[in-house]
């Protein structure tokens, strides 16, 4: 990345010290001057057709700079996207026992298992089966 930017900085020097002489060779090209000569005005024709082609080469090198630049930033998005994927999947996971626990953490008297002898086992099962069941699900879908 850090590549692109540098080659994209150098472009725009490249730029900045090649366009300005485009007007200077198109007055020596066209307009007749004492001081100029008709071959020296043909030679500087020659330089302005390579300075246009250096200034089209330029501008196609930035496009192409652009683009590399734009697939990188989607690729680097991708990733992100993923990444946020795969945080919002275990927080789901980690939401069911937060959320069972909350509800036993309640203190009710009338909770279900709660004077019974396997009731705290129970609760513990179900909140395993419900994340095992919801890791699957994310692990199908390609979350995990």
């Amino acid at each position: 990345m850090g590549r692109i930017y540098q080659l994209k900085r150098e472009l725009l020097e490249l730029k900045r010290a090649v366009v300005p002489l485009g007007r200077p060779l198109h007055v020596l090209t066209t307009e007749s001057m004492c001081s100029v000569d008709h071959e020296i005005q043909a030679y500087f024709r020659d330089v302005a057709d390579h300075l246009a082609r250096v200034i089209e080469q330029i501008t196609d090198f930035d496009a192409l700079l652009d683009s590399i630049l734009q697939a990188h930033l989607a690729q680097v998005t991708v990733a992100q996207n993923e990444d946020m994927r795969k945080i919002t999947a275990w927080a789901a996971i980690i939401a069911v026992p937060t959320m069972v626990c909350g509800v036993y953490g309640m203190n009710f008297e009338h909770m279900p298992g709660l004077h019974w002898r396997f009731g705290y086992p129970v609760a513990l099962v179900v909140i395993a089966t419900a994340c095992l069941v919801i890791h699957r699900g994310f692990k199908r879908n390609g979350w995990l």
